[in-house]
């Protein structure tokens, strides 16, 4: 199971968040012996990351549509993002 960071970056947001609920799956049922564990939980958190990444982009990439007075759509701008 052991893969690179750069293999990692390349997996879709679905792809990593599918392998990332089957490593939760097995930890929380404890089917892994604790060397597995440790690898698998830090492949866990390389998902994790390639995650958040995959959603910040998209958040970066959202606008939203601005309104003129009579409610017709003027034009977009920037998402405000927390």
């Amino acid at each position: 199971m052991p893969a690179t960071d750069a293999e990692i970056a390349k997996l879709s947001f679905e792809d990593a968040l599918k392998e990332l609920e089957q490593i939760v799956d097995k930890l929380e049922k404890g089917t892994v012996g604790l060397e597995e564990s440790i690898a698998i939980y830090a492949r866990g958190e390389a998902l994790k990351t390639q995650c958040n990444d995959l959603l910040r982009n998209a958040e970066q990439r959202i606008e939203k549509i601005s309104l003129a007075a009579d409610g017709r759509p003027s034009g977009t701008e920037p998402l405000d993002v927390e």
